[in-house]
């Protein structure tokens, strides 16, 4: 479906994005180091000088294959298998400073932070956002974050796109980054969105699956893929629908870039306002449609990577998101 995108309303933060020149390190894996996880292997090696936590957080940034496939820092190595590092330029490297960055704190203890993070806050630094980030605002609020997850992205499990508001879990320490990554890698936390889209799905409830990865053509967008690519599976309910607007509760069970907003476009009712996916003239038939995605993370559940229990948090739209439900007709 990419051929019927327009061109975005508005850049986001990987737009701005210049290309990057990755200094690259090839290894190969040898007799008698087959059977080691991949971080810990890496951490021997210790290609381009780096910690096996920078290491480790490379793996999670997708910046590592083997034998030309991407690979969680859980893969045993086996004899003769190809590893490739691709390392960002030393100046994306450098420790963000903390600043005052406004977002809600909703829970905190010694381990995590479940944090509120309103629509058009970059999660981490990049070039073209250097500062001002919600990793910046993290530092600034949690002092003791240190290189948790690796300099660049202290504390950060998951993510969510620049103009896309909600939930988000935050660690605090290295115990609970590991629990909690190896919850998301075992689909184990409950994700749930609210979005609006334009039209409703033909059932009231269904599962998008496919697998998801670049456009050829713009690599800066992600699209289905007939093969190749990283599965990604989509649940939906349709909530209500007001004048050609449906009102959808996602569920997602991976968390791969753009996910809900590609599925939803690709399965024909894109969501409001999304200057990537969606389509502008349709946007102009919504009274003073937002110029961002109408998505939020409302809903997050997990069970505490340190002692066990059960926790879930709610948090209802921004106001830009709320006032379009409430013209709609909406009853939240």
């Amino acid at each position: 479906m990419d051929e019927n995108f327009e061109e975005p309303l508005e850049e986001d933060a990987a737009a701005l994005e210049p290309e990057v020149t990755y200094t690259i390190h090839e290894l190969v894996v040898e007799e008698g180091e087959q059977g080691i996880r991949l971080d810990g292997w890496l951490g021997r090696r210790s290609p381009g000088g780096l910690s096996r936590g920078r290491l480790h957080g490379l793996i999670c940034d997708c910046l590592v294959t083997v034998d030309g496939v991407l690979a969680s820092a859980r893969h045993p190595t086996a004899v003769g298998q190809r590893v490739v590092v691709k390392i960002p330029p030393a100046k994306r490297e450098g420790a963000p400073e903390p600043e005052e960055v406004q977002f809600e704190v909703v829970y905190e203890d010694a381990d995590i932070a479940v944090v509120n993070k309103p629509a058009g806050l970059v999660v981490h630094p990049a070039t073209g956002h250097a500062t001002g980030t919600l990793v910046n605002g993290l530092l600034h609020r949690f002092t003791d974050l240190g290189g948790i997850n690796g300099i660049g992205r202290p504390g950060i499990v998951h993510r969510l796109d620049k103009d896309t508001s909600g939930l988000m879990v935050v660690a605090k320490n290295d115990a609970a980054m590991l629990g909690l990554q190896k919850a998301f890698h075992e689909t184990a936390v409950e994700k749930i969105y609210w979005a609006l889209t334009h039209g409703a799905p033909a059932s009231p409830a269904g599962t998008i699956r496919s697998l998801m990865g670049r456009c050829t053509r713009d690599r800066k967008r992600h699209t289905v893929l007939e093969e190749g690519g990283r599965p990604a599976v989509t649940h939906y309910a349709v909530k209500d629908v007001k004048a050609g607007v449906a009102w959808l509760e996602v569920r997602i069970e991976t968390g791969r870039t753009h996910q809900i907003r590609v599925h939803c476009a690709h399965a024909g009712f894109a969501i409001v306002g999304d200057p990537w996916y969606g389509w502008r003239l349709r946007d102009k038939a919504v009274v003073d449609c937002p110029e961002r995605q109408m998505l939020h993370a409302v809903r997050l559940g997990f069970t505490h990577p340190i002692t066990g229990e059960g926790l879930m948090f709610e948090r209802m739209p921004p106001a830009d998101m709320a006032d379009l439900m409430a013209r709609l007709g909406f009853a939240t």
